[in-house]
């Protein structure tokens, strides 16, 4: 059995070619190529990966789909677009996309009632994909739990944005046990890196292991770390994984499911 995640269910890839949007959070001054991805997952025994779409470069699809279409070992979400038809997001789907990733980390996000997002999430659940949501804990119960009444499959990114204080008691992460609960819904344990605790993220997961079991859970790099890039490297957020899941067989779970999630059953 390989000690090494299956599937990192949570990286960032661009070149030179692909532009900023205008009011992005910050500008990276590199490059991080999904061959330049693919090269830390081999350096790390990591064999499938999973591009989420970033807010940096907004609806520009193209590197992703070109990356997929370049590599079989991948797979993508990309920011919600509404634009897209239900014949756009069936190539999309062929293409490798498996999700749109709303990401609503303080930012509004959209009219969860309107007609709009209602199209969307009905086309995405007909072709099989799903929801990718990012947002603040805040707003999480409410907004989250809008996005699975629709019925499409949701992946809570980032554990969810939980206030730290009152550790698993915190309202927000009740929520997500509680959304958990239903079959449409899974998370994400990812950035730790990003937390001001760093024990935090274990406590989390050791819950949600005792409650759920792997079956609810992925795992993900968030490489290339933006934003914190001088403190992580793509070993070093394996390690935290391990960490965080010190059972070696719970690890191979919850990356068997990942690979059913992304990927599809193995043949």
């Amino acid at each position: 059995m390989s000690d090494a995640p299956l599937v990192d269910c949570h990286a960032h890839v661009w070149d030179a070619s692909l532009p900023l949007v205008d009011d992005a959070w910050i500008r990276p001054d590199y490059t991080y190529t999904a061959e330049d991805w693919l090269a830390d997952m081999d350096g790390h025994g990591v064999s499938y990966g999973v591009i989420a779409g970033a807010s940096l470069f907004g609806r520009n699809h193209g590197y992703t789909l070109a990356a997929l279409a370049r590599h079989a070992r991948l797979r993508g979400t990309v920011i919600y677009d509404p634009t897209l038809d239900a014949g756009a997001l069936a190539r999309m789907r062929d293409a490798g996309v498996v999700g749109m990733r709303l990401q609503w980390f303080m930012t509004p996000g959209e009219d969860l009632a309107g007609a709009e997002f209602r199209r969307t999430a009905s086309t995405l659940r007909d072709c099989g994909m799903h929801f990718h949501l990012n947002i603040d804990g805040a707003r999480l119960p409410e907004m989250a739990s809008a996005v699975a009444a629709t019925g499409t499959k949701l992946v809570i990114d980032h554990f969810g944005w939980h206030e730290p204080a009152l550790r698993l008691s915190e309202p927000s992460y009740q929520a997500v046990l509680q959304l958990l609960e239903n079959d449409n819904v899974w998370l994400k344990m990812s950035s730790g890196f990003r937390r001001p605790d760093p024990d935090l993220p274990a406590e989390y997961a050791q819950d949600l292991l005792r409650r759920f079991g792997a079956g609810k859970l992925l795992w993900g790099s968030d490489s290339p770390f933006v934003g914190h890039e001088a403190a992580n490297t793509y070993g070093g957020t394996i390690a935290q994984f391990r960490r965080w899941v010190p059972d070696a067989i719970e690890r191979q779970a919850i990356g068997e499911n990942a690979y059913r999630f992304y990927f599809g059953d193995p043949a």
